[in-house]
């Protein structure tokens, strides 16, 4: 029984196959107006309507999977651009400060600089935000048991994110940059010229950096950083590494005496999930600049004026 339906199958097969090379050669040999070329005719006159009709009636489909599969694929894009965008960034400031002589001084001096080499740092996750606006903080789940210290710079991979202001044996409050109480030493990458990064009144989510001099050359889109330097008219100032990016310069105030230029902080700060804490150790740099600073601006040695020209600059001070 297998066996035939096997030799029937082999057969009708056979036949189709016969039939179909007749069928082509009649097709190709006979005149286009031939009897095979009108039922072909016909049958795409009755077809035609029905496959354009369902072409129509699919577009919308195939045009929602196709958005899909673009969305997923520019996602799947968007970490890996970012992490290229970090680290452009890093090499432009890096090279700016090169143009403007930053690394032939330090060879020229010996200085022993103040880097973020001289740092532990510590890897925290975010547990909280502070959901006033004015006075921005956030929680991380690290602390004294781990070396975080008040007044331990914290950064993430975009730029400077603020300083630990209280710390706990298995946690740390944060005041970010945009926080009121929060002043920053920092510099203009590409001239070198320092003032202070204080959150913009009216707009705490921007940054302005104040008290550059009259004569300071500004472009859009310039880098800031942090200057390396602190202002001795606080005791609570951070001992910030120089050269961590802080914001790009979005525009110029120059009404006042000193000129003032509008910053934009780099970091993210509303979506912040990991930060790093730059810790140090008794006895390291940092320690003994912290030190240093500290010692004097309560003897009241630099506690006079204030301002830019008294800062303490962390290059300088301590070997």
């Amino acid at each position: 029984m297998y066996d035939k339906t096997v030799r029937r199958r082999r057969a009708v097969l056979a036949l189709l196959v016969v039939l179909s090379l007749i069928l082509l050669t009649a097709y190709f040999g006979e005149a286009t107006n031939g009897g095979l070329h009108s039922v072909q005719r016909g049958f795409l006159t009755v077809v035609s309507p029905i496959q354009d009709g369902a072409n129509k009636a699919l577009k919308p489909v195939r045009d929602l999977f196709g958005w899909f599969g673009d969305t997923l694929h520019a996602k799947s894009q968007v970490g890996e651009l970012r992490k290229q965008n970090d680290k452009l960034r890093k090499e432009v400031i890096a090279n700016r400060a090169n143009e403007h002589g930053y690394h032939e001084l330090l060879g020229l001096y010996h200085l022993d600089q103040l880097t973020l080499n001289n740092y532990r740092p510590v890897t925290a996750t975010v547990v909280g935000k502070s959901p006033n606006i004015w006075y921005q903080t956030i929680w991380i789940d690290k602390g004294t048991s781990s070396g975080v210290q008040k007044n331990d710079p914290v950064i993430n991979s975009e730029g400077l994110v603020g300083k630990v202001v209280q710390a706990v044996p298995d946690g740390a409050v944060i005041d970010l940059i945009t926080d009121s109480e929060v002043g920053v030493s920092a510099r203009i990458n590409g001239t070198g010229a320092t003032g202070v990064i204080q959150p913009k009144v009216g707009d705490p989510n921007d940054l302005v950096l104040q008290y550059l001099p009259a004569n300071t050359s500004v472009t859009k889109g310039e880098y800031v950083v942090t200057s390396g330097t602190v202002s001795p008219s606080s005791q609570d100032n951070s001992l910030y590494p120089p050269g961590i990016a802080i914001g790009q310069v979005s525009s110029v105030d120059e009404e006042s005496a000193y000129k003032s230029v509008n910053v934009h902080p780099l970091a993210n700060l509303h979506n912040l999930d990991v930060v790093q804490v730059l810790t140090y150790t008794q006895g390291s740099k940092p320690a003994r600049l912290t030190s240093l600073q500290a010692g004097l601006s309560s003897s009241g040695l630099t506690g006079a004026g204030g301002g830019e020209g008294n800062q303490l600059a962390s290059t300088g001070a301590g070997g």
